[in-house]
């Protein structure tokens, strides 16, 4: 899933096979970046690294670093996020390990292991390489709102953690699969991880964000799509403010406003209840006209996964009744009446 043309935002060229650093974490969502890497390149993918068997399972063999380094594994995947972001200081060994098993390792988290110093001293003796995706290269530029070339869709969130990868990638390989130009636009780690560029938008100073998602999203030939990953959301204490800098750098020509069915309060904030769907929608279009006049919503991703099939197809029926708009899960249904939409602009 490697970019094709335009974007000049930052490309990382991550060697494969990973072995995916799941640590101890114990849920789906502690381990998002590991279960997006496994879900999207699974051929890239050799082996999991768990430090207990309590730690969620990719369904992938266990390895450790010697077992990855004699199979041929070349880099090392952090494939969880800590609180914070931070560096558990237990990792440090398995990190070091690794490179001086001749892997390199690839990071998300919001400290540069570089900066570590064992770290910096084992990719030194190593001469391995020390990727942090989540840093931006280069200058960075500020948004100008000059209109561009070609089109481009970006997914919009109820609350964080609800999808927005996952919609993204399943319309891109949808569109892909019609035979349209298509690229999908990474704006997070997991997503640079699995498409080997972007840009993670959360690490960008404010005033950046909306250039950064200009430069993400180029001018294009005019009936290429740019399928942009969103962030945060409108409606988030915490996370509003890079969910705005996107709407407006992206200049959306469509929306999908993504949730997940039986959430009730945002994420990490519990006394802020989910909002009202049609809102969210609402709000989004009206925020997103400041750079293109003519957006709109296409559709509703849902993340269903916490209902069985009957309550959640009865769920996503009552939404498209309610808003007017085809209402999907891309894991159990997949997203094309949401590209017949996007194709119909």
């Amino acid at each position: 899933m490697v970019q094709e043309n335009g974007s000049d935002g930052a490309r990382f060229q991550i060697p494969a096979p990973y072995l995916l650093l799941v640590g101890d974490a114990q849920s789906r969502l502690a381990a998002k970046t590991a279960v997006g890497v496994a879900h999207w390149r699974p051929e890239a993918v050799a082996g999991q690294l768990r430090f207990s068997k309590d730690a969620i399972d990719l369904g992938v063999p266990d390895m450790d670093v010697a077992a990855a380094a004699r199979a041929g594994v070349r880099t090392l995947m952090i494939g969880i996020a800590p609180s914070g972001g931070r560096l558990p200081e237990a990792w440090v060994d398995t990190i070091t390990s690794a490179l001086r098993a001749g892997l390199d390792v690839a990071s998300g988290l919001h400290v540069r292991l570089a900066d570590h110093p064992a770290i910096a001293a084992a990719q030194r003796e190593s001469g391995r390489q020390v990727m942090d995706v989540r840093f931006p290269s280069g200058p960075l530029r500020i948004g100008t709102g000059a209109r561009r070339s070609g089109k481009r869709v970006l997914a919009v969130g109820v609350d964080c953690a609800v999808g927005k990868m996952f919609t993204t990638l399943a319309i891109d390989r949808a569109l892909r699969a019609r035979g349209v130009k298509s690229d999908f636009r990474a704006t997070g780690q997991t997503g640079i991880f699995i498409a080997g560029a972007g840009i993670c938008v959360d690490a960008v100073i404010s005033d950046f964000v909306a250039g950064e998602a200009e430069r993400l999203s180029p001018d294009n030939a005019p009936e290429h799509w740019d399928v942009i990953e969103g962030q945060g959301s409108l409606f988030h204490p915490a996370y509003a403010g890079v969910s705005l800098g996107l709407l407006h750098g992206s200049q959306a020509d469509a929306l999908v406003m993504c949730g997940e069915l039986g959430r009730e309060h945002l994420h990490g904030v519990p006394g802020y209840r989910v909002p009202d769907l049609q809102d969210c929608i609402d709000l989004n279009q009206r925020m997103a006209r400041l750079t293109n006049p003519d957006v709109r919503c296409v559709g509703v991703a849902v993340n269903s996964s916490r209902l069985p099939p009957s309550e959640a197809e009865a769920a996503m029926h009552a939404i498209a009744a309610a808003t007017g708009l085809p209402c999907v899960d891309p894991v159990r249904t997949g997203v094309e009446p949401i590209v017949d939409r996007l194709l119909a602009l």
